[in-house]
């Protein structure tokens, strides 16, 4: 009886631990969602002022004032934050590898082939490109 107790504590035990990681895969991939919609935004917002070569100054929300700013700095704002949002979103995809990879091995299934690949930097493109030319 006792070792029967001992066992469903493990298995208990052991679905708790999955249900944990799975729920921190789930957060993460909703976090990504919500900074890539927010990534999106920015990248609307800078091509808008990119193309609008009239107006010097911008009206910028911040918290809860709009100020008139001008819109060379609100450019490089724009800029500064999606490239914030993209590092954000980069590191949320590199750390969730290993946590898939957690979660696989507490379901005791094998790991997913070729799923620990990293996409070429923009430099090792534009290595390959020489050659392909």
């Amino acid at each position: 009886m006792a070792s029967q107790n001992e066992e469903i504590g493990r298995l208990t035990q052991h679905l708790g631990e999955m249900e944990v990681v799975a729920e921190d895969i789930l957060t993460d991939r909703q976090q990504i969602i919500d900074l890539d919609r927010k990534r999106q935004k920015t990248r609307e917002a800078v091509r808008v002022l990119s193309k609008d070569k009239k107006s010097q100054k911008q009206w910028v929300c911040f918290g809860d004032m709009f100020i008139k700013f001008p819109s060379d700095k609100t450019r490089r704002m724009l800029q500064q934050d999606f490239d914030q949002l993209d590092s954000e979103i980069g590191d949320l995809r590199r750390n969730l590898k290993p946590k898939v990879n957690k979660l696989r091995d507490l379901e005791m299934k094998e790991d997913i082939k070729g799923f620990d690949l990293n996409p070429l930097s923009r430099e090792e493109l534009k290595t390959l490109e020489g050659y392909c030319d």
